[in-house]
């Protein structure tokens, strides 16, 4: 929780502080707290994130772990941020930004409560297309490992994967991957 959120239910700062000395409360960083014996999951960064960001979207490598098409375990969170937003300061968990444009941020975004927040996330389809488009920070292995993934299990139609990548002029890259896998899997 946010030491706002806290304030706001009624715990004093004092209380605050009392709770951290005694082990109650762990301060994940600057402004986030967490119940010391709360178990972590492996998306517990995604809330933290998005509880630090609230404007954000996670995105790219992330977001293909959140959705499970990759075996990826990114060292940091991606967060897909406005092209003119102030890049958020989060200390904890190592993040990753990545700007995008007015539209580009709103297209595709799925909201899943994970630990009780609302976390941005880009769809399926979507993410596979961002990881082409960045493909050079995210590396060409992961994008299509993430495309064959996202077809195999079914989770994005290739005719989802065609709208986005024409709507993001990324079509002329992605379409001879596309048709590979599509070809291979029927």
């Amino acid at each position: 929780m946010r030491g706002i959120e806290l304030g706001d239910a009624g715990i004093h700062p004092e209380t605050l502080a009392r709770m951290l000395r005694d082990g109650t409360l762990d301060r994940v960083t600057r402004g986030l707290y967490r119940l010391a014996d709360a178990e972590i999951a492996p998306s517990q960064g995604f809330a933290e994130v998005a509880k630090l960001a609230p404007k954000g979207v996670i995105c790219l490598v992330s977001a293909l772990q959140f959705h499970d098409l990759t075996d990826q375990m990114p060292r940091r969170v991606w967060l897909a941020i406005g092209s003119k937003a102030r890049k958020p300061k989060i200390d904890y968990p190592p993040t990753r930004v990545v700007r995008f444009g007015p539209r580009a941020l709103s297209a595709g975004v799925q909201t899943h409560i994970i630990d009780r927040v609302s976390v941005p996330i880009f769809d399926p389809a979507r993410t596979v297309v961002d990881c082409f488009r960045f493909r050079q920070y995210v590396g060409l292995d992961v994008a299509l490992e993430g495309l064959h993934n996202v077809i195999r299990s079914g989770k994005a139609k290739p005719s989802q994967i065609v709208d986005y990548a024409r709507d993001f002029r990324i079509w002329s890259v992605l379409r001879p991957y596309l048709e590979a896998v599509v070809v291979d899997g029927s």
